[in-house]
């Protein structure tokens, strides 16, 4: 499989699945504002912190205020991580690779960049915000299953979902980090009805308020970590994403599980060495911030390793094309 391909399938999946993130937490703020009692500039900043471009937007917005934030994150053209850029991307990735994704999930794609690029408008014409996101989100969902049903599983495909994974994993880690640490107003606030109203727009960031009660009951903070670090079975908690996410680098490398080939197997196989093994009073002692932070660097130390081992372009060593010129001469 050519590197190009491979890095066209990968970025395009990963494109899908972070402007799908980005509208998850927008969503949920839009509807947190309700029960917030605090600022405004309280209940955006952390959203421009989440995707990491908050230097970029106050250099450009300025202040955090609900309108700013909505622009930059949504159909700023100019930030890379807004939703009409990650959609833009992904449809640009899926057009040099018509030949080996299926029609269905270009058409839905394409489909999908459309209903971005005339959100303005209908959106001046009334209809809702959260009916925009909630679009986002399905479409978001129908590319995935479309991808899923009528695209053959192997090396791209395995691309796909190990770029989807990651990129779920991070944002998943993201929330947790940023969603709760800057949104919490003081020290004071713990442990009250505010507290759990926060925590709860956590699990339903993740869209896992659900299956969290399901699994917990009443909503904790150690609750919620557990849940959304060390699930083994719920699709956005980061332990399961990153457990498919190695799957699915063994499945393109051929290398046999618990042994690695190329360095980006090594460090995933390590990270999901160490979650397996991990409690969450372990995580809560060390201190959930370090000890995302920390998760956040090795997940991109991985995906630096898939880059370099997968799409990279290496120029031929020079023994090597020396002895390469001289074959060719003889």
């Amino acid at each position: 499989m050519l590197s190009r391909v491979a890095d066209s399938v990968y970025w395009m999946s990963r494109y899908v699945e972070r402007a799908e993130n980005v509208a998850r937490f927008i969503a949920v703020n839009l509807q947190l504002l309700l029960d917030n009692p605090g600022g405004e500039a309280e209940q955006w900043d952390p959203l421009v912190n989440t995707t990491g471009d908050h230097e970029d937007f106050r250099r450009r917005y300025g202040d955090a205020t609900r309108d700013g934030v909505l622009r930059f994150l949504a159909f700023d053209d100019e930030n890379p991580n807004s939703i009409f850029s990650c959609v833009r991307a992904a449809r640009e990735n899926a057009r040099t690779v018509r030949e080996i994704i299926s029609s269905e999930m270009w058409l839905q794609l394409n489909k999908f960049y459309l209903t971005i690029k005339s959100a303005p408008k209908h959106l001046a014409e009334g209809e809702s915000l959260q009916e925009f996101f909630t679009e986002v989100k399905q479409a978001s969902h129908l590319f995935t299953g479309v991808t899923d049903a009528t695209m053959t599983h192997g090396e791209p495909w395995h691309f796909c979902r190990l770029g989807r994974k990651l990129e779920r994993a991070d944002k998943t880690s993201r929330i947790l980090d940023v969603k709760y640490y800057l949104l919490l107003r003081s020290h004071g606030d713990v442990g009250t009805p505010f507290d759990d109203i926060q925590w709860a727009a956590v699990l339903r960031s993740a869209s896992a308020f659900e299956m969290y009660r399901k699994r917990h009951g009443r909503i904790s903070p150690k609750g919620v970590v557990d849940f959304l670090v060390l699930d083994r079975e719920f699709p956005r908690a980061i332990q399961y994403c990153l457990a498919s996410a190695r799957d699915s680098l063994h499945a393109i490398s051929g290398t046999p599980l618990g042994t690695f080939r190329h360095p980006p197997e090594k460090l995933l196989g390590q990270l999901c060495s160490d979650l397996s093994f991990a409690s969450v009073d372990e995580i809560i002692g060390h201190g959930l911030h370090e000890y995302l932070d920390e998760l956040q660097t090795r997940m991109n130390a991985v995906s630096a390793g898939i880059f370099e081992t997968f799409f990279a372009l290496k120029a031929p060593q020079p023994a090597k094309r020396a002895a390469r010129q001289f074959a060719q001469a003889q």
